[in-house]
């Protein structure tokens, strides 16, 4: 999403290494709330690391301050930049090649909300507003429905009908959130597996980065969308719906690091949850795909013209796998509570 550069400065055979990056301001409308959350998140956990004896140099991102004392920096093209410490002796993965690679993914997770237990999650911004918010990305759908072209229509009749058949589990999260039954959480909000530092030697994780969405939410959305991307069997853009299913054995090993990371933090609503978090994520998900479909392709690069829609029922065959198999999900859980 950013315009990213390794810097690197020589100063007399000591080399430093920083990370610059162009914001993009088209996604991120206000860079001043962003850069707001993330400096508050990372002072915060520098602060924690270091009074808990931790590495607090690479156990989080520490930014340079601008000349004019803020930490983003504004030029007269309108064009936002900002700049941290580059966290040497470490590897990151797209994919998890292994269920031992995927609990480690599970715990780093757990472990940053774990973290950030008793940070004011209302004092953040939401960067990117109604992120996960599904009832409203269903109202989006039905409204891109009306005026859609009957080609597409046609082409997605049996998708649309997936997705009108489940309006009610769209409202889970949003209703439990309202209601009080799920507290508002410091959460991450795009858990992909690249977005974790591993240690080159142990293979543990040292830092989660890209926070641009971290935001106030629910443990849900990104314990949901982690298995959404990670346990899946396929890409997301698979055609072949045969190898579409969501892995036991990696439902498991994300789930105890996860759990675990989370040192007894969550609810117990919030843990028997879990996997509508899935299942919720996975819908909206497929339901954006669907909506950007209908919509003659105008959020998600595409390559070719199916691409969205092979997408959503890529994303809609994962919905009816869990539904199947919600109760070996809840049994997966219940072994880690």
């Amino acid at each position: 999403i950013n315009n990213t550069y390794i810097v690197t400065f020589d100063k007399g055979g000591v080399t430093d290494k920083y990370v610059l990056q162009k914001i993009n301001t088209y996604v991120f409308k206000n860079p001043e709330h962003v850069m707001s959350n993330i400096i508050g998140v990372t002072t915060y956990l520098y602060k924690l690391l270091k009074d808990n004896g931790m590495d607090a140099e690479r156990g989080t991102l520490n930014f340079v301050a601008c000349n004019n004392e803020k930490y983003h920096f504004e030029n007269i093209n309108g064009d936002c930049w900002r700049m941290y410490h580059y966290v040497d002796n470490v590897i990151s993965y797209s994919q998890a090649d292994s269920t031992e690679l995927f609990e480690k993914a599970g715990k780093a997770f757990g472990s940053f909300q774990h973290q950030l237990i008793d940070y004011n999650a209302l004092t953040l911004y939401e960067t990117i507003p109604d992120f996960h918010n599904t009832p409203k990305r269903y109202n989006r759908f039905l409204e891109v429905l009306k005026s859609c072209s009957d080609k597409r229509k046609t082409n997605a009749a049996q998708e649309i009908q997936f997705v009108l058949s489940h309006k009610e589990q769209c409202s889970f999260i949003v209703s439990a959130i309202q209601s009080g039954k799920i507290p508002v959480r410091v959460t991450h909000n795009d858990t992909k597996l690249n977005n974790i530092l591993m240690d080159e030697e142990t293979g543990e994780g040292v830092c989660i980065i890209d926070l641009d969405t971290v935001m106030p939410g629910s443990s849900l959305y990104d314990f949901g969308d982690a298995i959404r991307f990670g346990a899946s069997n396929a890409l997301e853009d698979e055609a072949d719906l045969d190898k579409v299913f969501f892995r036991d054995d990696m439902f498991e090993a994300f789930s105890k690091g996860y759990i675990n990371g989370l040192k007894g933090t969550l609810t117990t609503y919030e843990i028997q949850s879990l996997p509508m978090g899935v299942l919720v994520i996975t819908l909206e998900t497929g339901l954006r795909f669907l909506t950007d479909y209908l919509e003659n392709d105008v959020y998600f690069k595409t390559s070719y013209p199916e691409h969205n829609l092979i997408r959503a029922k890529n994303q809609f065959k994962l919905v009816q796998d869990i539904e199947t198999r919600m109760t070996i999900f809840n049994d997966i859980i219940k072994k880690f509570v």
